[in-house]
């Protein structure tokens, strides 16, 4: 019987700790999704040195006030940004310093990405790879084109 009952606490405890998981996984998705409109990518860069109202933001972007309050609730709303207000005026800013870090490990690693593609496609037109897999580009021979490397 004891037994039994040691049994059901552990399954119990494991249960919580995948529930735990799952929700962290689930807390961690609705972040990155902060991340996956470049709007808010240009909102958050922007608020990288100083914090700034809405309407600083939309002037800065040519953006609607409206559209651009949308954008900075959700990153409200998902712990992202945080808020002071002055009067009337609501100001934004990173709500976690080390947000800054996480936005640029991001960046370097795009960039190395984008240096590993452009040495592939360079390297791929020089070994004239390129005329043989797309040879109606390489008859047209124009400036820009694969020729050009």
């Amino acid at each position: 019987m004891a037994m039994i009952a040691k049994n059901k606490t552990a399954r119990r405890k494991m249960h919580s700790s995948l529930n735990a998981e799952e929700e962290l996984y689930k807390l961690h998705a609705d972040m990155c999704k902060v991340f996956s409109h470049p709007t808010r990518l240009a909102i958050l860069n922007a608020l990288l040195e100083n914090e700034l109202s809405v309407l600083d933001i939309a002037e800065r972007f040519g953006a609607s006030i409206s559209s651009t309050s949308q954008h900075l609730s959700l990153m409200k709303e998902r712990l992202i940004l945080e808020t002071r207000k002055v009067g009337n005026q609501v100001y934004y800013r990173l709500a976690n310093p080390k947000m800054v870090k996480a936005f640029d490990l991001m960046r370097e690693i795009m960039f190395e990405q984008i240096q590993r593609q452009s040495a592939l496609f360079i390297d791929f037109c020089r070994t004239g790879t390129d005329r043989k897999v797309f040879p109606r580009l390489a008859e047209t021979k124009k400036p820009g084109s694969f020729e050009d490397y």
